[in-house]
Parts: structure tokens; C-alpha cells; sequence
């Protein structure tokens, strides 16, 4: 197994992500809420780069005890990355695609040490 760098510490701030390269492909690394995560940067739709579109929390609707439809939140406790390319929509904690849970994004560990984090391939 390799440990590829991904930044020091203080250079990956929350809410920041990294893109690092492997021996053949990509991994996006994420820092939220002090915790991080890292997918193969590679959608499971169509190959395009998952790992590099808008982050926002979860949508949820809201319906109400009658199911009368209320709207829509965001579920800040879930954070959600899209791809670029078509729209795929990913859970950071769990690489699961929100649109076909059956998909998912390779997972990578990621380790801190020294003052630096790196990925495990």
C-alpha cells in the first residue's frame, strides 16, 4: 500500500478539498466538520471527475403528519458533492450515490500524521 501527500494540515482547512494523483488515476480528498474522505475521483456514471463539483448539503423534503408537502431543506449534518459532468450527486461520508444507491465511489483511508495527511492506496 502506498501513502500518497495530500497537504499539511493547516493548509487543508474545512470545507477545503484536494485533488491528488495516484499511479493511475485520481483521488479527491475532503475535510468536513474536522473528519476527512477520499473517493476515487471517477463517477460512476460516465468517468467524469466526481470529485470536483459544487459541495452542499442534502436536500430533504419536508412533509407534513397530513403528507401534505412542505417544501424543502438542507440537512447540514449531510454534506453532498456532484459531479460536473452529469449531475451524479454523492454523500461525503459514504461515496453512495444519492440518485442510485446501488453506485458508489471507491473509498480510500486517510490518515494524519506529523502535521500532514495522506491518502492510502
Amino acid at each position: 500500500m502506498a501513502e500518497i501527500f495530500v497537504a499539511h494540515v493547516a493548509d487543508l482547512k474545512d470545507g477545503d478539498r484536494r485533488i491528488v494523483r495516484a499511479a493511475r488515476h485520481e483521488i479527491g480528498v475532503f475535510r468536513h466538520a474536522g473528519a476527512y474522505y477520499a473517493y476515487a475521483n471517477m463517477c460512476a456514471h460516465l468517468g467524469g471527475p466526481a470529485c470536483e463539483g459544487l459541495l452542499f448539503p442534502q436536500v430533504v423534503d419536508v412533509i407534513a403528519e397530513d403528507r401534505t408537502y412542505q417544501g424543502q431543506v438542507f440537512d447540514e449534518s449531510r454534506m453532498h458533492f456532484v459531479c460536473p459532468w452529469h449531475g451524479w450527486e454523492y454523500d461525503m461520508k459514504t461515496g453512495v450515490s444519492a440518485g442510485d444507491p446501488k453506485k458508489r465511489l471507491r473509498k480510500y483511508e486517510v490518515v494524519e500524521r506529523g502535521g500532514d495527511v495522506y491518502v492510502i492506496e
